[in-house]
């Protein structure tokens, strides 16, 4: 449908300049040179990015969990609970989810300021529905050992990625506005 001479209606739900192999490509070499990044050696003796962020997690996590009484205490990656010690590594601590949330913001075609609040939001938000999954696990590991494995892998896991897709889309749905 056309209205004036020359002004043609775009179709719904597009932004203009988006173009979604550009956004792909764009998604794979950030989130790659990102990779990359955190596992160089040189960088890692400088910043160990997943060191501290883990760090972060496991004292959060301990700190909300202390007021149930299991809490034995923290050592590293690990939190030692009654009955069980939840390691935390890549994957378990919110990072990887963080990640592919922040570079899909990255790749997306929008203004910067709309980017930056877009990810601090987002690293906030992430933070502390991961402690409340690791809080959840724990729970879980200490009163209801004989399901910690089942809700570790089939549910937990895919928790994290879920919330980063669906906070995406929601920052999308502010950001691209007809």
């Amino acid at each position: 449908m056309q209205g004036e001479k020359g002004n043609k209606k775009r179709p719904a739900g597009r932004r203009p300049g988006f173009s979604g192999l550009r956004f792909l490509v764009t998604y794979v070499l950030f989130m790659g040179a990102l990779a990359l990044v955190m596992s160089l050696e040189p960088i890692k003796r400088v910043i160990d990015i997943n060191g501290v962020y883990t760090d972060f997690i496991v004292r959060a996590t301990a700190f909300v969990l202390k007021p149930f009484g299991f809490v034995r205490g923290v050592q590293g990656s690990v939190i030692h609970l009654q009955g069980i010690s939840l390691d935390v590594k890549f994957g378990c601590n919110g990072l990887e989810a963080f990640l592919i949330y922040m570079v899909a913001i990255l790749a997306f075609p929008a203004h910067w300021k709309e980017k930056l609040w877009g990810i601090l939001a987002g690293f906030v938000v992430i933070q502390i529905l991961n402690v409340a999954r690791i809080a959840a696990l724990g729970y879980c590991g200490v009163h209801f050992a004989s399901f910690f494995h089942i809700f570790h892998i089939y549910v937990a896991q895919g928790i994290m990625i879920a919330i980063a897709f669906a906070l995406f889309l929601f920052w999308l749905s502010n950001v691209v506005k007809e």
